[in-house]
């Protein structure tokens, strides 16, 4: 059977590009091709409560107060802590978390100004917060974050010291909730802790709730070749990392007021006591981590319009009269750097999202880091490692090279079977499979090593594309940013030209409509990198110029004069 090595290695390119894509269509939220559509979730009517589903019968968030209408909210105060890597804005009403800004990351739009992670921006509709309240038998009978909190005096920035406490306190339905939140310095996980106090004649039995909320839009100036997954992930000893999406959560929350008398379940863990829950973007994450060993419920739900809650409850008992209970939590808001997440909880070092290729990812960007220490830039790192990857593979590569070279020698003797038996497709068969037995020829010998290498590149560019380190990293000259697609599409051009000299090394296409295609192909892939970072694109120009060297080598090695029988 004629087999055309290069038409299978353009369709396992292609296929390999495909299944990208369908991952980018995941990570923004789009579905996947092989999964069936989703029915659009209906919208609830009416006002939804901001906090979580219900736990229990008239306990937890079944207890839990909705919305306050905006004419009858109360005002808080927000207070700044700044430390060295972040500033803070907590409201006094509820002791939220209602802006971060992180001072050493800049905006992915405006370098002018810092990443901002929690805020609140109605007009734009953003939405991001972190809160933290208590709940009981009766609703609204304990402090919530709809509460007014008072601010204790103290400092509010670092002030050459090592860390700084804000400390809010409220009292409500006899009991005192005591909010500690601490800053450290070069840290980006602050210590939340709660203390509270049953300052009533009877006891009471409260529940402490911690939430992220979150609105349904991606992070500005995401776009499908510069993203990756936004939304709920959370993390439990017993199922392990898991990522949930908007969408879900809106369908499930749909599910329910359509059918109040049956519980809908939903597509996560929902008791524990351990794990993390969080909120993830594009390089970064902001996750709450509770107090270890803790009983506690996982709940995801619509708080509003596109908006999305996704926080744990947990019991505290039963408090006597005098009686005070202390209840520690983490709450990391940074960068996606795995030597951070690790020390903050176990798991959480899976929001760097590697995908399925995690296992060969993990190693690639260790071997990475290291190369960086050494010469300091990531475009550099980016061409010593994909050297170091070429010569790694070179005995594939020569191999697969080889035997294109041995194809391109025996090219006129294949055309000559086509045009002998053009109207016998069988005996073409048969005669071309002779002619590969005779010469020792390998028809899938140029596949196979692409094929074993295929797992490496394709790990390689997820590390590239869910790095932080990358984010902001020049190169030189026009390459400001390794994470933004090439400025004066230079890179994307250079792409292009090694792509058709590649397709001019390789044996020609006996049919001329399949050689116009092999021509157009290094363009239609050029303007589709017009988009791509220019990290990723820098690397298959020096993975495709490096291949080019090799492969030219062996081709003039193996030039049609050399006889067949010295090509093994």
């Amino acid at each position: 059977m004629d087999i055309n090595k290069r038409t299978i290695l353009w369709i396992v390119f292609s296929v390999s590009l495909f299944f990208l894509w369908d991952q980018w269509m995941v990570s923004n939220k789009h579905p996947s091709f092989f999964a069936p559509a989703a029915q659009q979730a209906a919208k609830a009517p009416g006002a939804t409560s901001d906090l979580p589903a219900a736990v229990g019968a008239a306990t937890g968030a079944a207890a839990l107060p909705g919305a306050l209408a905006p004419a009858a909210a109360a005002k808080g105060e927000r207070i700044s802590v700044t430390t060295d890597v972040v500033k803070a804005d907590i409201d006094t009403l509820g002791g939220q978390l209602v802006r971060l800004e992180l001072l050493q990351f800049k905006d992915g739009i405006d370098q002018k100004k810092n990443q901002v992670l929690f805020d609140v921006n109605a007009g734009a509709g953003k939405t991001y917060l972190a809160q933290t309240g208590l709940v009981g038998a009766t609703a609204g009978s304990f402090p919530t974050h709809q509460t007014v909190f008072a601010a204790q005096p103290g400092a509010r920035a670092l002030d050459g010291g090592n860390q700084v406490q804000l400390v809010l306190e409220a009292v409500e339905g006899g009991v005192k909730l005591t909010k500690t939140f601490t800053f450290k310095r070069g840290d980006y996980v602050i210590d939340v802790r709660h203390d509270v106090s049953n300052v009533g004649a009877a006891p009471v039995k409260p529940e402490l709730y911690m939430q992220l909320v979150h609105d349904g839009h991606k992070p500005a100036g995401d776009s499908y070749f510069n993203s990756s997954y936004t939304g709920p992930t959370l993390y439990t000893a017993a199922d392990k990392y898991k990522k949930l999406t908007f969408e879900k959560i809106e369908k499930e929350d749909a599910e329910q007021l359509a059918k109040p008398d049956r519980k809908v379940v939903p597509d996560h863990p929902t008791h524990a006591d351990n794990g993390w829950v969080a909120i993830s973007q594009h390089f970064f994450v902001s996750a709450l981590v509770p107090q270890d060993k803790v009983a506690r419920d996982i709940f995801t739900k619509k708080v509003g319009n596109n908006t999305y809650a996704v926080g744990v409850v947990m019991p505290l008992g039963t408090l006597a009269p005098g009686a005070t209970i202390t209840n520690s939590a983490k709450l990391y808001s940074g960068p996606q750097q795995a030597k951070l997440l690790e020390p903050v909880a176990e798991g959480l070092d899976l929001v760097k999202d590697y995908g399925m290729l995690t296992i060969i990812a993990k190693p690639i960007f260790w071997v990475m880091e290291q190369i960086h220490k050494v010469l300091g830039n990531w475009g550099w790192t980016i061409i010593a490692f994909t050297v170091l990857i070429k010569l790694l593979f070179f005995p594939l590569s020569a191999a697969g090279y080889r035997s294109m070279a041995k194809m391109k020698v025996v090219t006129p003797k294949m055309q000559a079977i086509r045009e002998r038996h053009k109207g016998d497709p069988a005996k073409m068969n048969q005669a071309t499979m002779e002619l590969y037995k005779t010469e020792k020829i390998n028809p899938l010998g140029g596949c196979l090593p692409i094929l074993v290498q295929m797992p490496v590149f394709l790990a390689l560019y997820w590390v590239l594309q869910a790095s932080v380190e990358i984010r902001g990293a020049p190169w030189i000259g026009w390459i400001t940013n390794l994470a933004d697609p090439d400025p004066w599409f230079i890179l994307p051009v250079l792409y292009a030209i090694s792509m058709y000299i590649t397709t001019k090394l390789n044996p020609a296409p006996a049919d001329p409509m399949q050689a116009k295609m092999m021509l157009f192909m290094p363009l239609a892939f050029s303007v589709m990198f017009f988009f791509f970072p220019s990290g990723l694109v820098l690397y298959w120009v020096v993975n495709n110029v490096l291949s080019i060297g090799q492969q030219w080598v062996i081709t003039k090695k193996y030039a049609p004069s050399t006889p067949i029988s010295l090509l093994k």
